[in-house]
C-alpha cells in the first residue's frame, strides 16, 4: 500500500513539475467592447494566448468608455488597477495629467528589449496618442472616424441612385427629403453629436473647434465652436428636425442601432459601425464620405481621430510588462492589424497593415470600406489634427444636453452653441487650474 501511494505521489508530481516551471504570466485588460467587437477582443486575446506559452492576457467587459475609465481611475487609487485599460480619445488628455497613473507605452516596449518605432503607425492616429516630446503614451488600439452610412435599399425604393450617397450637407437635405416622401419615417439620424457634428466637422472645415489648436497647444484654451458656421450648420439641423428628415435618436452611439435595423436610411458615425451592418443589417450597405458645405474654403480637409487606446497602468511587475509589451508586439504585426481593420471598420494602426490590405484586393472588394482611411491620411493642419481637452467627458455631456434643446425646439441653436461654450469653458477653467505645472 505505501509503495502505491508513493508511486501515485511520484506520478503526481511529475504531472505537476512541468507546469510549474511554466507557469504563465497572466495580465488582465479592461475594455469597453461588446457584441461583435466584443467578440473581436476576446478572439485577440485568444490568438496572442495559443500563440506562446509565457503570457496570458484576460480581457473583461467594464461597460462603457466613460465607465471602463471611471472604474479604472477608481482601481489605481485602490491599488488593485488592471495591467491594461482601453480609454476612448476624450479621456486622452485626462490619462496625460493623471501623474504617476500610466507608463509610456514606448518605454513598456523598450523596457521589454522589443523594436519600437513609433514612424511605422499611421501618422494621424499615432499622434493623437504622443506626447510634445515625441513619446508615444498609449497604443493606439481601435481608433475610428466618423464616415456617412446609407441603406442602399432604401435609396432604390425612393428612386435614388444606390452608389451615389450625398456629399454635401444641401444634399442630404434633399435626399432625405426624397425618403420621407417614399415612406421613410427616418430618414436621416447621427451618433455621438459632439464628434460628428461639432468636432469632425470643424477638422473637415479646417476651422477651430476650440483655441491652441483645439487644445494641443496648452491647458489654457477655450472653445469656439459658435462660429457663424456652427451656428449655421446646427440651424439647418434644426430646419430638418422640425420637418422630419432628421431624427436625433439619443446620446453616443444609441443611433446605430437604428441604422442597422433599417430604421434610419442615412447615419453620420464611426467608421466602425460596418462591422455590425455586415453581421446584422439586412440591406444593401454602403459608405460615403462626411458631408461638407462646398462654399466654405479648405473644405473638405480631414476628419479626426475617434475610437480609443491601450493605456498601460503603473505599478506592475517587470514580467508582467513584458507580458503586455509581448501582447502590444503581437497586435501590431501587418497581418493582425490588417485582419483587424478588415473585421472591424476600424482604422489600419500601421502603414504595413494599411498596404497589406490594399494589396489583398480587400478594398476593390468592399467599396467604401478605404473611406475612413481616405479621410483621415490627408494631410492635416494645426486646425484639423483633433481635439484634446481636459474634462471633455463633461464637455460632451453639456453640448448633448443643450443641443437637445434645439432638437426639442425649445433652444435656438444660437443659444444653445453660446451656452455649451460657456459651460464648457467652465470645465476648462477648472481642468486647467487642476493642472498645473
Amino acid at each position: 500500500m505505501k509503495k502505491s501511494l508513493t508511486a501515485i505521489t511520484l506520478a503526481a508530481c511529475a504531472l505537476v513539475a512541468p507546469v510549474a516551471s511554466h507557469a504563465q504570466t497572466e495580465v488582465q485588460w479592461w475594455h469597453s467592447m461588446g457584441g461583435a467587437l466584443g467578440e473581436w477582443v476576446n478572439d485577440l486575446a485568444k490568438d496572442f494566448n495559443a500563440s506562446q506559452k509565457d503570457y496570458k492576457v484576460t480581457p473583461t467587459f467594464k461597460g462603457s468608455y466613460a465607465e471602463s475609465m471611471t472604474a479604472g481611475v477608481a482601481a489605481y487609487r485602490a491599488g488593485n488597477a488592471p495591467h491594461m485599460i482601453q480609454v476612448f480619445e476624450v479621456g486622452t488628455a485626462t490619462m496625460m495629467a493623471a501623474k504617476g497613473a500610466t507608463v509610456p507605452v514606448a518605454k513598456v516596449m523598450t523596457d521589454a528589449g522589443l523594436k519600437f518605432d513609433p514612424s511605422v503607425y499611421v501618422p494621424a492616429v499615432a499622434g493623437y496618442y504622443t506626447a510634445p516630446n515625441g513619446q508615444m503614451l498609449s497604443y493606439p488600439f481601435n481608433s475610428s472616424t466618423p464616415v456617412f452610412h446609407y441603406n442602399k435599399d432604401a435609396f432604390k425604393a425612393a428612386g435614388l441612385d444606390p452608389e451615389k450617397p450625398p456629399t454635401t450637407w444641401p444634399e442630404v437635405a434633399l435626399v432625405a427629403a426624397k425618403l420621407k416622401a417614399s415612406g421613410h419615417k427616418c430618414p436621416f439620424t447621427t451618433a455621438w453629436i459632439s464628434w460628428t457634428q461639432l468636432e469632425s466637422f470643424s477638422a473637415w472645415h479646417n476651422v477651430l473647434y476650440a483655441t491652441k489648436n483645439n487644445g494641443f497647444g496648452g491647458t489654457d484654451t477655450r472653445l469656439t465652436f459658435n462660429s457663424p458656421l456652427h451656428v449655421r450648420h446646427i440651424e439647418n439641423l434644426a430646419n430638418m428636425a422640425k420637418t422630419g428628415l432628421f431624427v436625433y435618436k439619443g446620446r453616443e452611439n444609441k443611433a446605430d442601432a437604428t441604422f442597422v435595423s433599417g430604421e434610419c436610411a442615412m447615419a453620420t458615425g464611426s467608421s466602425a459601425l460596418a462591422g455590425s451592418v455586415k453581421r446584422n443589417g439586412k440591406f444593401g450597405y454602403g459608405t460615403g464620405t462626411l458631408p461638407y458645405y462646398p462654399d466654405v474654403e479648405g473644405a473638405p480637409q480631414n476628419t479626426v481621430i475617434g475610437g480609443a487606446s491601450i493605456w498601460v497602468m503603473s505599478g506592475k511587475k517587470p514580467e508582467e510588462y513584458k507580458a503586455v509589451a509581448a501582447f502590444l508586439n503581437h497586435l501590431s504585426k501587418p497581418e493582425v492589424a490588417a485582419a483587424s481593420h478588415q473585421r472591424t471598420g476600424y482604422l489600419p494602426v500601421t502603414k504595413a497593415s494599411f498596404d497589406l490590405t490594399e494589396k489583398s484586393g480587400f478594398y476593390k472588394q468592399n467599396p467604401g470600406a478605404d473611406v475612413s482611411v481616405n479621410q483621415m491620411i490627408r494631410k492635416t493642419t494645426d486646425k484639423s489634427r483633433g481635439v484634446r481637452l481636459g474634462n471633455f467627458v463633461q464637455i460632451r455631456t453639456i453640448i448633448d444636453e443643450e443641443l437637445e434643446g434645439v432638437w426639442q425646439g425649445s433652444k435656438q441653436p444660437k443659444e444653445a452653441l453660446d451656452n455649451a461654450v460657456k459651460r464648457g469653458n467652465e470645465q476648462l477653467e477648472r481642468f486647467q487650474k487642476a493642472n498645473k505645472s
